[in-house]
């Protein structure tokens, strides 16, 4: 089962990803970790990244995509995995979309974690990282709503979407987040 999580930055994603990964036993591949791990090991990819993040931007689609790309090459990934941060933007859904097709493969669900504004910009502030300014966050949400927010249309065209809210504790979000994917995989 291939799995797309789309959310705004604080919505739980992460959280939820690696529950269901684990009740799917499928690979969680989080772009968010994949480039803290780069910026972490100071590679080109993770220096050219930090200077998007520090702007609260989305890092461009080329590196992302081949970024992923290469890791739904890798075995892990054969039996299913599920796409935390990625795509972000249209582009990125066409080139996952074309990088499946090739492999006669597709996205099975799109999962839209949808929390208020407020509860987000409360969560991430909690997170207490560097770049979690009051500023950036407000960024990052309107990056999200011009960027990412245009993918919900695109997976509901093709039937693939569902929401759940966010707002509630850890393990309502996972029990509605079950029930859509036992609907979608029975």
């Amino acid at each position: 089962m291939l799995v797309v999580f789309i959310g705004p930055p604080g919505s739980g994603k992460g959280t939820q990803a690696n529950q269901l990964c684990q009740h799917l036993s499928i690979t969680h591949l989080s772009t968010g970790d994949m480039f803290r791990a780069a910026i972490q090991d100071e590679t080109e990819l993770g220096v050219q990244a930090q200077e998007y993040i520090n702007r609260g931007e989305l890092v461009p689609d080329q590196l992302v995509v081949s970024m992923v790309a290469d890791a739904l090459g890798n075995p892990p990934c054969n039996s299913g995995c599920l796409l935390d941060g990625f795509p972000r933007s249209l582009p990125q859904a066409e080139a996952l979309d074309q990088m499946l097709d090739a492999e006669g493969k597709k996205v099975d669900l799109a999962l839209e974690l949808n929390v208020d504004e407020k509860v987000l910009i409360d969560r991430l502030l909690a997170r207490k990282r560097p770049d979690d300014t009051i500023d950036t966050i407000h960024h990052r949400l309107q990056v999200y709503r011009e960027q990412t927010s245009p993918l919900l249309n695109y997976y509901r065209e093709r039937g693939q979407l569902r929401t759940v809210n966010g707002d509630g504790t850890v393990d309502e979000v996972h029990q509605q987040i079950l029930a859509e994917v036992a609907e979608k995989n029975p």
